[in-house]
């Protein structure tokens, strides 16, 4: 019997001789000089490098925060270069789920509600956010915190629930900035766990980062260098899918 044929899943992310530069004349800062790297659906990929190195800037351009100079940016299929400030910011919202260093909870506001938050500018009906919005707790081991305001959260759960804020919309991608950067060792541990429970359910994981400990856990670690690759390596292989009718 002729086995089935496979292969790699599509890329979520290709990113094409992209430049950035800064200023001009004498001030003008290179910060990316020909960047180009493509990231399948599925992976889990840690960015690294020092101060400088334009992984920053690489993040901002990723997460749609901000647009190359030159070359190409696709998310999941989506040519970034030509959409105005309003499509954007819908990219952003539908294809992204962000999580910072620094958590960005609204503090007076319920962890659930933090968690719906996204899908209200979305413009899901509220059932329905709702119903996503306690999978996505129970998800990240949060269920009977629903009601808890940050403050009643340690540094942990606080970043358990920017989270499941960041799965709810179901993304094409997970684009974490130093998820760790503010939590213990235990804590930081904790949710890196759960990066990799995600990424075992299918999600793509793309980490910032300048901690080694943290890049370790990622399949593929990508480091930079003056605003070019300095390094592309694979950790871990990433499992090809069936093709499918």
């Amino acid at each position: 019997m002729t086995e089935e044929p496979r292969r790699l899943p599509t890329p979520v992310i290709v990113v094409h001789q992209v430049t950035k530069t800064y200023g001009m004349g004498d001030t003008e800062v290179h910060a990316l000089a020909g960047v180009s790297l493509a990231i399948q659906r599925g992976d889990f990929v840690a960015i690294m490098g020092a101060s400088g190195s334009g992984k920053s800037t690489l993040m901002n351009i990723l997460g749609c925060l901000d647009l190359p100079s030159t070359g190409r940016y696709l998310l999941d299929g989506v040519d970034v270069q030509g959409l105005d400030e309003t499509q954007l910011a819908e990219v952003r919202n539908r294809k992204i789920g962000f999580i910072f260093q620094s958590f960005n909870l609204i503090p007076r506001t319920s962890a659930i509600a933090n968690v719906e938050l996204p899908m209200v500018y979305a413009g899901v009906k509220k059932a329905e956010r709702r119903e996503r919005a306690l999978l996505a707790m129970e998800s990240v081991g949060l269920a009977k915190r629903l009601n808890h305001t940050p403050a009643e959260l340690s540094g942990g759960q606080q970043q358990r629930v920017a989270v499941a804020r960041a799965i709810a919309t179901n993304p094409a991608m997970i684009l974490a900035d130093e998820p760790t950067g503010n939590l213990d060792s235990a804590a930081s541990a904790d949710v890196l766990d759960l990066f990799e429970a995600l990424n075992a359910e299918g999600r793509t994981v793309v980490l910032i980062t300048h901690e080694n400990e943290v890049a370790d856990r990622a399949k593929r670690v990508i480091r930079l260098r003056d605003g070019r690759i300095l390094e592309d390596v694979r950790n871990q292989p990433l499992a090809p899918t069936a093709i499918t009718a």
